[in-house]
């Protein structure tokens, strides 16, 4: 699409006649059927007042670029962070375990509850940001992930005495799996009742 077919469609879909652009913009309806036709060009203080009246940039006349609609950016990044979310929760989950099964020390589970912690912060962004409505799969699939470590850690820490990310014995796993399935039973009433479902 050149000049002039910009400048037609953009009559056409205000719904005016070449009449009332040209009175618009003080020319005469052959200065704007000449620019239509491709004959001769708009000089720059015309090209100005199409922009304003037709709402479009001055680039998009001349060259038909469309600006760039920074709303999209952002809920594109929102959406994607909102996403990545469960992902990086749940590798600072696995990241626990690998690392409590090579070295069982305090900082493995500090490292991988970073990574949740990072995880859980790109949940809340990504929600806040979002203009959709947000997933009740990736809203339960974060909690079910992200209570696992710090549950666990209680419980161990409680029957053991030292904190593990996972249950290390009978007692500390019957305690973990007792608030475990209670935190996934609250999680699916929130966010059924969140939702509005009976």
């Amino acid at each position: 699409m050149n000049l002039a077919d910009r400048i037609q469609n953009l009559r056409k879909l205000k719904g005016i006649t070449q009449e009332t652009l040209a009175d618009t913009l003080g020319v005469s309806r052959q200065a704007v059927s000449k620019w239509e036709s491709g004959q001769s060009e708009p000089e720059s203080d015309k090209i100005i007042g199409m922009s304003e009246y037709f709402g479009v940039t001055t680039d998009y006349i001349l060259k038909g670029t469309e600006p760039v609609k920074t709303d999209d950016y952002t809920a594109l990044g929102s959406s994607i962070l909102y996403i990545a979310s469960t992902a990086l929760i749940a590798i600072g989950l696995l990241s626990a375990f690998a690392g409590w099964y090579e070295e069982q020390t305090a900082e493995v589970i500090w490292g991988s509850m970073i990574i949740q912690v990072v995880g859980a912060a790109a949940y809340f962004i990504g929600r806040l940001l979002s203009r959709t409505s947000p997933s009740c799969v990736i809203d339960r699939l974060n909690i079910i992930i992200a209570s696992f470590m710090p549950l666990s850690l209680i419980a161990t820490l409680i029957f053991t005495g030292t904190a593990a990310p996972y249950p290390t014995d009978i007692a500390s796993g019957v305690a973990f799996a007792a608030a475990y399935v209670a935190v996934i039973a609250v999680s699916f009433l929130v966010f059924k009742k969140d939702r509005g479902q009976p």
